[in-house]
């Protein structure tokens, strides 16, 4: 066990004990593909590694699986209130449907739900994800109003999770509903604009917060550390994100930063990033 989360730890840890499986967050897997850390260490005993927490997009995936071919990458999506399950990809033809979380858990329903209506969507359509069935909680202690929040009356769970569901059945997720950008009338997901940040050459981790604005609401904003030897602009990356993404998605504020503020499981702090925003304002 690690005291608290160190990349270089881990990978020492994973050589000296010839560690073979190894679960980890989306921050993790981007700090083993987007730098040369892990060319020091002897990673040969690895075959599977399983990445949830937070999205991925396809390309992270792509990248991590060219960087170590010998290795399996799963991706699983779960909730403390599914009792850890929800979908995974369970075997190595799913796992290879990247950016995918996989195909629903066994003896489990599931619905993406439109967010203004509450009507079942079709395949393919982004909507909140619920899910009912024996995995999911009976409710929160001693918390009835939260359980009412959480739970319809017919038991399904409402996971707080912009989700879509292809044709084929497998499950993507976009990101949590309360981190949504809300720019004018439409709704913008942080971790889609951090994926095409990240596919970037010069950019060795990023992200995405909202920034308040007094005519449309909310701008993205993004927080970039550059790769050693970059000279991205603040120019750079807000015409790097407008030539690939849709005019309300587009970045309207940069900062550079040394690192990517996150907790001890990797996952970003949001809220540390805007408390900073908002203070230099």
């Amino acid at each position: 066990m690690l005291s608290k989360f160190d990349v270089v730890e881990m990978l020492a840890a994973v050589e000296k004990y010839r560690v073979t499986y190894l679960p980890i967050v989306p921050p993790i897997l981007l700090a083993l593909t987007k730098t040369d850390i892990a060319r020091k260490y002897d990673l040969s005993s690895l075959h599977t590694v399983i990445c949830g927490g937070a999205p991925i997009s396809k390309e992270s995936a792509q990248e991590f699986v060219s960087r170590f071919p010998s290795v399996s990458l799963l991706q699983g999506y779960g909730l403390t209130e599914s009792t850890g399950l929800g979908a995974s990809t369970d075997n190595e033809e799913e796992s290879r449907h990247y950016g995918s979380v996989g195909m629903l858990a066994p003896n489990t329903e599931a619905k993406i739900v439109d967010l203004d209506s509450g009507t079942p969507l079709p395949p393919n359509k982004n909507g909140e994800l619920w899910l009912c069935g024996p995995i999911v909680m009976k409710g929160y202690f001693n918390n009835p109003e939260a359980t009412t929040s959480a739970l319809d009356k017919d038991g399904w769970l409402r996971t707080g999770d912009l989700c879509y569901i292809d044709d084929k059945g497998y499950f993507f997720v976009v990101d949590r509903l309360k981190e949504l950008i809300k720019y004018k009338a439409y709704q913008v997901a942080p971790a889609e604009l951090e994926a095409l940040l990240l596919s970037h050459p010069e950019i060795a981790d990023a992200a995405v917060i909202p920034f308040q604005d007094k005519e449309v609401g909310q701008v993205p904003m993004a927080y970039i550390v550059r790769k050693p030897g970059s000279t991205l602009s603040e120019t750079n990356v807000t015409d790097f994100v407008a030539q690939q993404a849709a005019p309300y998605k587009k970045v309207r504020r940069v900062a550079f930063v040394r690192e990517i503020p996150k907790t001890t499981s990797g996952k970003i702090l949001r809220k540390d990033l805007i408390k900073l925003a908002t203070s230099k304002l």
